[in-house]
């Protein structure tokens, strides 16, 4: 079993993973407890843990965190729904055909090293402040990139495959259709996942724009007046609502695609 921790690409059991995870995350709690005991630094930069802690559950108990979760929630799939209408069509058109590939990748390799948070004037101009600037931003910063890697999924679909189908008599459209977009799926899937994760990194930069609700408001918010468990306690309920956010989407790729290996 020791040999298999340390191997390249060597299985291990569920509950070593489970328990080598927990403990991974314990040492790290263990660390800050350590640091804050210790006043390795000052509090008002590193709060203890349970200052922490106690202002996440007085939130909960108090309900007032949960207006500004179920606002930034919204703000995250409504901009990342978007994201995927256009950005996956558009990736396999590119993955897929030459002339959408000439068109469309050059501009998309060049926006996506833009910074998102230089685009926030631009947003405001475009569309005001209200709730389409915070999605406008997760929009943008989520867009590009998700258009090259869903192209990416594309181009790793094996020619012989698709070439199998033109042989048994199928045409561009239904090899298209029947064959290169079910095949890469199970790939479009983790893709999706990744992405999600960066959508949930950009709340923060989307609630800039002349918000007053949101999590990202509130670390914003905790920040001006020196509330260090607030802006601590608010990256953790961020860090923690998009794992639940991964964990569905893995949910989701081992029911739907449960025959892939690794799945």
């Amino acid at each position: 079993m020791l040999g298999n921790l340390f191997g390249i690409r060597k299985n291990v059991d569920r509950k070593t993973s489970i328990t080598i995870s927990t403990l991974a995350f314990v040492i790290l709690f263990g660390v800050w407890s350590l640091a804050s005991v210790l006043h390795l630094a000052d509090e008002s930069m590193l709060p203890t843990p349970w200052a922490v802690f106690g202002f996440i559950i007085k939130s909960f108990a108090d309900g007032s965190i949960y207006a500004d979760m179920w606002v930034s929630i919204y703000r995250i799939v409504m901009g990342f729904i978007i994201s995927v209408i256009i950005g996956v069509p558009l990736g396999i058109a590119i993955g897929t055909f030459k002339i959408a590939e000439c068109i469309f990748r050059p501009i998309c390799e060049f926006v996506r090293y833009m910074p998102v948070p230089a685009f926030l004037p631009l947003v405001m101009m475009w569309v005001g402040i209200g709730e389409e600037a915070k999605i406008g931003v997760i929009l943008l910063g989520t867009l590009f990139q998700m258009i090259l890697m869903v192209m990416d999924d594309a181009l790793l679909v094996s020619n012989d495959l698709l070439n199998s189908g033109y042989t048994l008599g199928a045409n561009k459209f239904q090899v298209l259709c029947k064959i290169l977009i079910p095949a890469m799926m199970p790939k479009l899937m983790d893709t999706l996942r990744i992405l999600m994760g960066w959508a949930w990194t950009y709340v923060t930069v989307a609630e800039l724009v002349a918000a007053n609700s949101g999590l990202g408001y509130s670390i914003m918010k905790a920040q001006r007046f020196l509330q260090t468990d607030a802006v601590y306690a608010g990256i953790l309920i961020i860090g923690f609502l998009g794992l639940i956010f991964d964990r569905l989407f893995a949910l989701c790729n081992k029911k739907l695609f449960h025959w892939v290996e690794g799945a």
